[in-house]
């Protein structure tokens, strides 16, 4: 379809915080990466003709007007909270591939600290949480209104069932936080964290402790997808899209009822984009993967095929996905250790890697790198990328 037809080739960031109010608003801090994002490509704004913006922006076409874009003829917006950016990659490459666009912008980012709290929002709005009316009629009053204890009932059923453990969880979050120590522009530079200091923070819904959970953080991101042929004409090496494919649990807006309940839209995505793009899990050198809390790395790691099912636990010990071990995972720190730009950084740190200008973190002779999206209730994403 579109395998090494189609190529990321700009990318940028704003800083990530976590204090009272950035001085920006979320479309603001969109254009700012997306500004910078042009910078980075050699593009204008003039030139972007197709733009995928995050369900927060509002409309597609005041975001482009914002960048200069005279000539919008490709705008769409995916609802898969935080797998859309990863899923926006694969409606890009279609869209340059097939002539729909020229040069399509992905941005995403938001006053994830400083703005609206879930449990301020949810009061008012029941469709802006994941699982909408069915969360607000049966999730919410029981207590169940924010996602640590929502996503705490796939953590405690897989542990139930295959014996993953806290330490297994801890490893996960004490890998995130020295690769952020490797990262200067992550939040957490300079925080360690030990497997102790895991064990004694505070329980918030069991079994997740507050190490287990992903950094509140205003901030954005954004990146550039054309053709491969366009491309020749930038200045930076395209990372090449070699497949993408993106997915949702059935039901969607339920947990407690699915007939499996480990299936989520990554295992039907991911089967599709190893396909497409003729390769293996075992082939690729990194893996960046969508960090809300500890656990979803572990079940992302096996339902993307890197190990089976019930084995994500022991494949995370003993620094196997820290840098030098066999898979490499958020080199950058993720949203638990860098911070969280609702999935579009990792997409960014994935691009860096294939660059080779991931600095001290860089993974040695990176050729191909997996970068996974998680939304709502179990939305899935995944986009396999070469240098």
């Amino acid at each position: 379809m579109f395998k090494d037809k189609a190529c990321i080739v700009g990318i940028g960031e704003t800083a990530y915080c976590r204090k009272p109010g950035s001085g920006l608003g979320e479309e603001a801090l969109q254009l700012h990466a997306a500004v910078a994002a042009l910078h980075d490509a050699g593009l204008s704004g003039s030139q972007i003709d197709g733009v995928l913006a995050f369900p927060n922006v509002g409309k597609c076409e005041a975001f482009a007007a914002s960048l200069g874009s005279e000539n919008l003829r490709f705008a769409a917006i995916i609802h898969m909270g935080g797998a859309a950016p990863v899923a926006s990659l694969r409606l890009a490459a279609m869209a340059v591939v097939s002539g729909a666009a020229n040069h399509v912008l992905i941005p995403a980012g938001w006053n994830g600290y400083s703005g609206a709290r879930v449990r301020q929002t949810v009061t008012t709005d029941k469709h802006s949480i994941p699982g909408g009316a069915i969360a607000w009629d049966y999730y919410l009053p029981q207590g169940l209104t924010v996602p640590p204890q929502w996503y705490a009932l796939m953590a405690r059923r897989h542990m139930h069932e295959y014996g993953t453990t806290h330490e297994q969880m801890g490893a996960v979050a004490i890998a995130m936080r020295r690769h952020a120590q490797l990262n200067p522009a992550a939040l957490m530079h300079g925080k360690s964290l030990t497997m102790a200091d895991y064990l004694a923070s505070p329980m918030l819904a069991d079994p997740y402790r507050v190490n287990d959970c992903c950094l509140e953080t205003d901030g954005a991101a954004a990146c550039i997808v054309t053709t491969v042929e366009r491309a020749r004409d930038l200045g930076k090496p395209p990372v090449y899209i070699m497949g993408a494919a993106a997915g949702q649990p059935y039901p969607a807006d339920e947990i407690t009822n699915r007939k499996d309940f480990h299936r989520t839209g990554l295992s039907i995505a991911a089967p599709e984009a190893f396909r497409m793009a003729g390769v293996t899990p075992a082939d690729a050198d990194f893996a960046q993967i969508y960090d809300c809390f500890t656990f979803e790395v572990i079940q992302q790691i096996e339902e993307a095929g890197f190990c089976a099912r019930g084995e994500g636990g022991p494949f995370v010990e003993n620094g196997a996905i820290e840098l030098g071990g066999r898979l490499p995972v958020n080199t950058h720190g993720g949203l638990l250790s860098e911070a969280h730009s609702l999935g579009i950084g990792h997409i960014v740190e994935a691009v860096k890697q294939l660059r080779g200008s991931a600095g001290a973190r860089q993974v040695a002779d990176a050729e191909v790198g997996v970068v996974t999206g998680w939304g709502d209730f179990g939305d899935g994403s995944i986009a396999i990328l070469r240098r």
